[in-house]
């Protein structure tokens, strides 16, 4: 039997219904975007809140990313058997509600459930949304549509540090979820009222099941196993022994089945292109470095520093100016630079954030903070964008959406992961740290007791004294185990650089410069735009 003929592509919108569209699918791509970074500054208000480690607090980032990047894969077969609109609409009102549920948890389960709720249905969101952003709009204005809808991605994650950090200190946790059920409600509202009569057909269509099946068996034993390691002494546990086990099986039947699976959930026969290969493990290996440090900063600055999750998120936010202003001229100059060239300079720059914070000391100002987050916005600018156009470069427009979903798959997890690892590091390094710090003092006899009898001279008893020393012997040990990081990214950034350069993009014979295929251009987030509105 013939397959359906493709339905007539719906009209442009015109006028408020427009206005009304842009507005509605921007609001819910930006509380999306929000919630990867909202949650940052408010770790130490939760972990302390549910009576738990500040480690453990990661989790509540973890779940989230985990549970999107697994939603990635299933967008493009949901779509299809539930209709684009109708789809997205549904995702807009389960992650309103998860965010609801989130701000009632109660205790550290219920949240991490509802937050791998949030991420799960967070999934379909922003392709969605670019996707019925395109469709809105006549095809010569596609590029104004996608500039306007890549600003909601730019502004989001510096917006998360900032807004989380005053709803905490101001109101309290909850709030920073709270805060998307009324703009929720509103997007799906609007958007309904913009669209309504412009879904896409649905069909029935087969899935990979046991290729989702194993996906979410071999990457959720994987998450547990990292956050629960340092907690249970990691391989001297039992626990820890039996999730690395089912992790490997599980990955290792995974990738028979999506090998030898006629519609793969995951597309691994791509991993067989140069460009492909080598740009992914390079803009995953680099995010999640990125990723692991925008989770550690501002959970020192508040435990150690002195800082409210206010003043963490504003010295953060910084990031964002560059970023923002540089993103479309990075864009325009894709068609005449090689874009090896700008990813090598994002490395670059990464790497000097890294080694310039790697001399912070226990008295440097929020100034200096700030700067060092000012020059990273250079790196966002010149980071998704090329390695995204390398990744898809050569590849047929039909393969396009699998790469796309793949390779955003792998980004994601590999946050999800770097939290893990990277506040692992950070603890394990600080006992490492105290421990040296203790052996000095211990050594140093005259000079500490000089230094406990000036404490007990404020009117503190000697076991009060004793204490505050322990107190500041532990900051100085975090501070040092932060700038060894520090120091690990800068040097991770350099290195990656080579990974870069083993790609070889397609070159255009006219300007020999790399060029996507028509449907891998992409915006300032690093995803890929569709050559035309969908149908």
């Amino acid at each position: 039997m013939a397959p359906p003929p493709a339905p007539a592509p719906f009209p442009p919108l015109v006028g408020g219904r427009l206005v009304v569209a842009t507005i509605a699918l921007s609001l819910a791509t930006f509380m999306n975007v929000l919630d990867t970074t909202i949650a940052n500054v408010a770790l130490t208000s939760i972990a302390g809140d549910l009576g738990v480690s500040p480690s453990q607090g990661t989790w509540v980032i973890t779940s989230f990313g985990v549970a999107n990047a697994i939603a990635v894969p299933l967008t493009g077969w949901l779509s299809q058997r539930l209709g684009v609109l109708r789809l997205f609409i549904a995702s807009v009102l389960l992650f309103t509600l998860a965010s609801l549920l989130c701000a009632l948890a109660g205790s550290l389960e219920v949240l991490l459930v509802c937050r791998a709720l949030q991420g799960m249905v967070a999934g379909p969101m922003i392709p969605l949304s670019q996707a019925l952003l395109l469709q809105s709009y006549p095809k010569a204005k596609a590029g104004t549509a996608i500039a306007m809808w890549s600003m909601t991605t730019t502004v989001a994650p510096v917006m998360g540090p900032v807004l989380g950090g005053w709803l905490t200190d101001n109101l309290s946790w909850p709030w920073i979820f709270y805060i998307n059920v009324p703009f929720g409600l509103i997007s799906a509202w609007l958007t309904w009222l913009a669209l309504r009569g412009r879904d896409t057909p649905a069909r029935k269509l087969s899935v990979d099941y046991v290729g989702l099946i194993l996906l979410v068996i071999w990457v959720g034993a994987t998450q547990i196993m990292l956050d629960k390691g340092k907690e249970l002494d990691w391989f001297n546990s039992s626990q820890i022994v039996c999730l690395s086990i089912v992790a490997v099986v599980a990955f290792t039947f995974f990738l028979i089945w999506e090998l030898t699976e006629a519609r793969p959930i995951v597309d691994l026969t791509l991993f067989r292109g140069r460009n492909f290969t080598a740009g992914t493990i390079a803009i995953t290996l680099g995010y999640a470095v990125f990723f692991g440090n925008i989770v550690l900063i501002p959970m020192w600055l508040q435990r150690f520093m002195g800082y409210t999750a206010t003043w963490a998120g504003l010295v953060t936010a910084p990031v964002g100016f560059f970023a923002l202003m540089l993103s479309p001229l990075v864009g325009r100059l894709m068609d005449r630079i090689d874009p090896r060239v700008f990813a090598t300079v994002s490395f670059l720059v990464f790497a000097a954030c890294g080694f310039w914070r790697s001399g912070f000391s226990a008295d440097v100002d929020p100034g200096t903070i700030a700067l060092t987050h000012l020059l990273q916005g250079i790196a966002l600018a010149t980071f998704f964008i090329p390695l995204t156009a390398i990744i898809l470069s050569g590849l047929e427009p039909q393969r396009v959406p699998a790469a796309s979903g793949l390779y955003n798959f792998m980004r994601i997890m590999a946050g999800s992961f770097a939290a893990s690892v990277w506040t692992t590091l950070w603890e394990d390094g600080a006992a490492r740290h105290h421990a040296y710090l203790t052996e000095s003092v211990t050594a140093g006899t005259a000079a500490v007791g000089d230094t406990l009898s000036t404490i007990q001279g404020l009117g503190t008893t000697t076991l009060q004294a004793s204490a505050m020393l322990d107190q500041e012997v532990t900051r100085q040990a975090y501070i040092l185990s932060a700038i060894d990081l520090f120091q690990l990214t800068g040097g991770l950034f350099v290195a990656l650089i080579v990974l870069i350069w083993l790609a070889k993009p397609r070159r255009s014979a006219r300007t020999g410069t790399a060029t996507p295929p028509p449907a891998a251009r992409v915006d300032a987030a690093g995803r890929p735009q569709p050559a035309s509105p969908p149908s």
